[in-house]
């Protein structure tokens, strides 16, 4: 097991850094998030799929549910945000973040609103909605953009059997691949790291787990 602290969270006078993790369904975050945890006594924050009341409706009926089910995940991921930086201010362990409300809105907000499930007049009040909370979180010290091909998307997302999500469309996944490349081709709000999942096997080799922690020291530095 790599045991240096690659985050340095405990030098006094220092504020925790926020490591988040973005990417398309299937694509590992948990796993990553997990890793990170066990690895570096980091705090995890994850992403809220289990509590949305509105989630198996939407992918039942995406255009009767789109708004309500975005708009859930908005807020509550903007509570995650204000969660992780009120955690840092008191707890000097470093904190990975489980997907973000960028990818909330500039990915699948705007999926739903291109395929015609997000009309122009919700569509302009998300906007407004996301734009405001936006300017009120801390962006993280560093961004992990997890890169999968769509096959190996669509195989994860098979065998961890989630009833919902076995319904889903190749084309549903691969417009959030766009979608996630193009956001991903503009985030500049922090230093930023690509890994490519079905490439590197962080969790069970070693090589992998030590190219994974020299690229996230790198990008820390």
């Amino acid at each position: 097991m790599i045991t240096t602290n690659i985050l340095d969270p405990g030098r006094p006078g220092r504020t925790p850094r926020i490591v988040a993790v973005a990417g398309n369904m299937g694509s590992g975050k948990s796993s990553l998030v997990d890793w990170l945890r066990h690895q570096f006594d980091m705090v995890p924050f994850f992403e809220p799929n289990e509590e949305n009341p509105y989630l198996a409706d939407f992918y039942e009926d995406m255009p009767r549910w789109a708004m309500s089910s975005q708009l859930f995940f908005l807020v509550r991921r903007f509570q995650i945000h204000r969660a992780v930086v009120e955690r840092a201010a008191t707890d000097p362990r470093p904190v990975v973040q489980d997907r973000t409300l960028y990818e909330d809105a500039e990915v699948f907000a705007a999926h739903l609103h291109e395929a015609g499930h997000l009309d122009a007049r919700d569509w302009g009040m998300y906007q407004e909605l996301y734009r405001t909370l936006r300017a009120e979180i801390r962006p993280p010290d560093l961004m992990i953009y997890l890169r999968c091909p769509l096959r190996t998307l669509t195989r994860r997302i098979k065998q961890r059997g989630r009833d919902f999500e076995k319904k889903l469309p190749r084309s549903y996944l691969a417009s959030l691949e766009r979608l996630y490349e193009a956001w991903y081709a503009r985030y500049d709000l922090s230093p930023s790291l690509v890994i490519e999942t079905d490439r590197l096997d962080y969790v069970e080799r070693l090589f992998d787990r030590l190219e994974v922690v020299q690229a996230i020291r790198e990008r820390l530095a």
